[in-house]
């Protein structure tokens, strides 16, 4: 195993290296694309060595009589790749674990792939995994991922896919022991404008202290994807098949932590989309987005890291209240809502607070945009997506829609958006919720003060105290503080959580 990342090996090196190593013997079983992982190995040389049988089941009916029907009859999919890596590496364990068990590792290397038509008229993508063993008779461990195909042409993305092969496979076995270098290492050779890669799982003994939502994190902080998702039960997912033909309602915050007003927000916004006429109640997905900048201290720049303690700490508590949460690099909305219209066709809902509804309509965000805040909106705006405003507090008064001024020359596309039904206030809020403030809580919570459990839903605080979420001191300090607030930056006021 190797904790160095070394950049300078080739994929011609990591497959030769496989092969050579008298411990690794496994199968391959390729569907679409070709089979362009194993030929990497039978071109390096000492195949022999590495690979006990390879094929590819291309017909539907062999493929099924093979590994089975599925109850989704979609070849391309997660549960497809995992029936292929139980059938072949059961089939290792059954005929060769006897004779050579002892002094091998056995691995089994499948996947199925979506490569560019000849008429180009679908999406790349395939799922790619290996089951593995580190030690001769010892447990296997299992490593997941999605990758998207982004060349324009079917050879390149063949040939993506056999490089991308290659690097996982040589990560499974030399770049086990630190998920970091062993992600980074799957782009050897490759570049971001090649693939994406937007769902890794690592699974099994050896995995135990790898936590899969900190990998979907560094997916995104890493530019392999520009976003990725993990359920309530804290399982990554591939984000089209989460959200694939769904309604989605998406909350934006810190959620540091999460208080009363962010379940208010999500609660009131969410109901107020479904009583929409276009909405089919029984198919809405509910998203909670953290972006990368959300996830550092408040305004730091682009270089600052990620504490990982804080990150699990808020998404500990957003999975313990069955939320499904998005991480993103998408800073602006337009581009939140661009992402999830190429997921989904149907109807979008976008729950946010007044200081953002200021953000925006002002033009200084869109300076790097040829057409500026107009080619910003065409995007937000042009398709089926509609904001729902949470009001905000401001020296007594509360704020909303009816209440924005926007520049002049902006006024008549403003009332055009609002006239059009593309901008709505929330309704039936709570305004007790309107006079906190979750930094002063956070604070108190670090202080271990008194009087921050009534801003924060009864079973965050149990959370909070019993796993000590957020620096919770243990040694409480006699302090009462006002939490309120009248703040009228949108990075700090409530209404932006």
């Amino acid at each position: 195993m190797n904790s160095i990342h070394n950049k300078d090996i080739g994929t011609k090196q990591k497959a030769l290296a496989i092969n050579l190593d008298p411990k690794i013997y496994g199968s391959f079983a390729e569907i679409g694309a070709g089979q362009d992982v194993a030929a990497n190995f039978f071109k390096a040389g000492a195949s022999s060595g590495t690979i006990a049988k390879t094929m590819s089941a291309y017909d539907m009916t062999f493929s099924d009589a093979i590994y089975g029907v599925q109850q989704v009859r979609r070849y391309v999919s997660e549960s497809r790749l995992i029936s292929m890596l139980d059938h072949e590496y059961g089939l290792l364990i059954e005929r060769l674990a006897e004779q050579r068990g002892d002094s091998t590792t056995f691995f089994a290397f499948s996947d199925t792939v979506s490569a560019l038509n000849y008429n180009k008229t679908n999406d790349g993508h395939g799922w790619m995994g290996v089951r593995f063993q580190l030690e001769p008779n010892g447990p296997f461990n299992d490593v997941v991922l999605h990758v998207k195909l982004l060349d324009n042409d079917n050879n390149l993305q063949q040939q993506a896919v056999g490089i991308l092969g290659v690097n996982l496979m040589y990560a499974c076995f030399y770049y086990n022991d630190i998920p970091p270098v062993f992600l980074l290492s799957l782009m050897d050779n490759l570049s971001r404008d090649r693939i994406q890669i937007d769902m890794i799982r690592f699974e099994g003994p050896d995995f135990t202290k790898v936590d899969n939502r900190l990998m979907s994190l560094h997916l995104v902080k890493y530019g392999f994807s520009d976003a990725a998702v993990f359920g309530p039960n804290g399982k990554n997912q591939q984000p089209s098949d989460v959200l694939y033909k769904k309604h989605i309602v998406v909350i934006r915050g810190r959620f540091r932590p999460i208080i009363n007003v962010h379940l208010d927000m999500l609660n009131t916004g969410v109901k107020q989309f479904m009583q929409e006429p276009d909405v089919d109640k029984a198919n809405v997905m509910v998203i909670t987005e953290l972006t990368l900048q959300s996830l550092k201290e408040r305004n730091a720049d682009l270089t600052a890291e990620i504490d990982e303690k804080d990150f699990l700490d808020r998404v500990d508590i957003l999975c313990s209240l069955g939320q499904t949460v998005l991480i993103s690099n998408f800073h602006e909305y337009y581009k939140l809502v661009a992402y999830l219209s190429k997921i989904t066709k149907l109807k979008l809902g976008v729950v946010l607070g007044y200081p953002n509804l200021e953000y925006i309509f002002a033009e200084e965000h869109y300076q790097d945009l040829p057409g500026g805040i107009l080619e910003s909106f065409a995007t937000l705006f042009s398709r089926k997506v509609k904001l729902f405003i949470y009001p905000t507090l401001r020296n007594a008064v509360i704020w909303n829609c009816l209440k924005f001024s926007p520049p002049p020359h902006l006024i008549d596309l403003y009332r055009y958006l609002i006239a059009n039904n593309k901008i709505e206030d929330i309704r039936h809020y709570n305004e007790n919720n309107l006079h906190a403030e979750t930094d002063k809580i956070l604070q108190l919570i670090k202080q271990g003060a008194s009087g921050w459990e009534e801003f924060v839903p009864p079973e965050v605080a149990a959370m909070i105290k019993d796993k000590r979420l957020f620096g919770y001191a243990s040694e409480p300090e006699i302090i009462k503080e006002d939490v309120t607030t009248n703040n009228n930056d949108p990075e700090i006021a409530l209404g932006s959580i």
